[in-house]
């Protein structure tokens, strides 16, 4: 099975949208989904500078956009009929549009609000995240959680992300675990922590009016990384999702029980195939970051197919 996965906050770069805004109906869909979000994703995805684009506000609907442009154009030239799909952390929005368990308009709408609650949380008190890299997960995880931290994302291949006070972000980073290294983040704040709780309720108000449907193939949600099959459920797991600890690598331990044999990334892409890499080793990995990316994920899904 290939897996489509869509990434999360932080895989965006200055100008990355410039290319996808030259396919036919790309632009289009760019000023739709500014109008869903609120956000002007086409000058923030071409001319804004790298601290514009981290502001988490702006971050969130921009690539979720950028994830359904690339999903789009990728259905517009193959089938994907029997391909599963996941998110890390906001690409759970694409990934459930992708499944067919929101409308497009309805997860951008959904992300344009979490992105605007979770900045507000952000901003109640100073907060934040580092990786940490290497080490035996379970010490990691020790001595994560002995300095009054969260392990907020377990991403696998050897990266569990810290999340909570700059203090104790810093006094991870000089008593690291045996054979780890702490890599500060630039993040605005402790995402998928008690630190995001007050924005919880903002989106759960969102959430209610939209309508949500079953999925129509594979989904795996960060939740504790198993199938989804009931769409209302998947809903309220988004809403949870962002006071809760982000689980991919549970999500990569069930692509391999499925049997896994291709990951492609949608734009903008890099950091889950780094991860998978390491994680699921053996299975080949496409980073489509630009659209002539597109042709190197559609013959692995025809190798996948023979």
């Amino acid at each position: 099975m290939i897996v489509i996965a869509c990434p999360g906050q932080g895989s965006q770069t200055p100008g990355f949208l410039n290319e996808w805004l030259e396919l036919r109906g790309a632009q289009e869909f760019i000023a739709d989904a500014s109008e869903r979000s609120g956000v002007d994703l086409a000058t923030h995805g071409t001319v804004s500078d790298a601290d514009t684009i981290r502001d988490t506000a702006v971050a969130q609907p921009l690539i979720v956009a950028a994830s359904l442009l690339a999903w789009r154009e990728l259905a517009a030239r193959t089938s994907l009929a029997g391909v599963g799909v996941a998110g890390h952390s906001v690409g759970e929005y694409a990934a459930a549009a992708a499944a067919g368990v929101l409308t497009d308009g309805d997860a951008l709408a959904l992300v344009g609000t979490r992105g605007r609650a979770m900045a507000e949380a952000a901003g109640r008190e100073r907060t934040g995240m580092a990786a940490v890299v290497g080490g035996v997960e379970a010490d990691v995880i020790a001595k994560i959680q002995a300095h009054g931290l969260t392990p907020a994302n377990r991403n696998g291949g050897g990266q569990t992300v810290a999340a909570g006070s700059p203090e104790a972000l810093a006094a991870l980073a000089a008593d690291a675990p045996r054979g780890a290294r702490v890599i500060p983040l630039q993040v605005a704040g402790a995402f998928h922590t008690d630190y995001m709780a007050s924005a919880v309720p903002t989106l759960a108000a969102a959430a209610a009016g939209v309508s949500v449907a079953d999925p129509d193939r594979p989904l795996w949600t960060n939740s504790d990384g198993t199938l989804v099959t009931e769409g209302p459920k998947f809903l309220e797991l988004l809403v949870s999702q962002i006071a809760h600890p982000v689980r991919w690598d549970a999500c990569m331990a069930s692509f391999q029980e499925a049997g896994i044999t291709g990951l492609i990334e949608l734009a903008p892409a890099g950091a889950l195939t780094g991860i998978a890499k390491r994680a699921l080793k053996g299975v080949p990995t496409v980073a489509v970051k630009t659209p002539a990316d597109l042709d190197a994920a559609i013959q692995l899904i025809a190798d996948s197919a023979n």
